[in-house]
């Protein structure tokens, strides 16, 4: 059974530093595309940033230049290097991972920046 599992979220002051990790198991197949999403209390689910099999990473605006998504293809697992934090930051973490034929999401991690 393939399992998803977002880890790596918590309490940070602004301006501090995460990284969330989103681990794939239990698969026939390894990483190819993955997605970051974000939901904020009250809001709707939002795409972060994504990466492709070759590591090719695209970020939306809010983010740029504060967030890396990053890749181990080895270990099936993706990365994403949160800088200097805001509180609009705060919010669950999801990843989604696109298998050959279905996507698979985790459970999520949570963010929490306080203002």
């Amino acid at each position: 059974q393939v399992h998803v599992v977002e880890s790596g979220g918590g309490l940070v002051q602004p301006g501090g530093s995460l990284r969330l990790s989103c681990a794939l198991s239990g698969s026939t197949f390894s990483l190819d595309v993955v997605h970051w999403y974000r939901q904020a209390p009250g809001k709707q689910r939002e795409l972060v940033a994504r990466i492709s099999r070759g590591g090719s990473t695209n970020y939306v605006d809010v983010v740029k230049g504060r967030f890396t998504m990053s890749r181990d293809n080895a270990k099936n697992t993706v990365y994403l290097q949160m800088n200097s934090l805001k509180p609009e930051d705060t919010a669950v973490y999801y990843c989604r991972v696109f298998g050959p034929a279905n996507d698979y999401w985790g459970q999520g991690t949570q963010v929490t920046v306080p203002s």
